[in-house]
């Protein structure tokens, strides 16, 4: 035979380590979602390494008013469940992480003329 040893007040018991969990429960959703909020709210674009080389080398020049543009037109992609949208100025083409909130690469509009860009899965074009 199994010889258990039983607690007195096993309500006791359960109870506490049930506010345990759920302390902890909150404790890190609350600290989870503070720090998705935090990040979501910088909404700034990062530039990957690949892309700032590709803009140095390309002398690809974006105002920071049209940074401000697609920075805002990004904000609204993730908010309709784009992650990887293709960014179409009058003078670049940008391939950006939404997810990330960074910029995967850039060219020149005129060499994006006749490319096949895949792994999108929207479009912004901004003028």
């Amino acid at each position: 035979m199994k010889n258990y040893i039983h607690p007195l007040n096993t309500q006791f018991h359960v109870n506490a380590a049930r506010s345990q969990l759920s302390k902890k429960q909150v404790e890190g959703n609350s600290f989870s979602n503070e720090l998705k909020q935090a990040i979501d709210k910088s909404g700034h674009l990062k530039i990957s390494k690949h892309a700032r080389t590709r803009m140095e080398q390309r002398n690809i020049e974006i105002s920071p008013a049209k940074w401000q543009q697609i920075e805002e037109k990004i904000t609204e992609a993730k908010a309709k469940g784009v992650k990887e949208p293709l960014v179409l100025l009058k003078n670049a083409a940008l391939v950006v992480s939404a997810k990330n909130n960074t910029v995967i690469t850039m060219m020149p509009r005129n060499e994006a003329n006749g490319q096949i860009f895949n792994n999108i899965d929207g479009t912004i074009i901004v003028d």
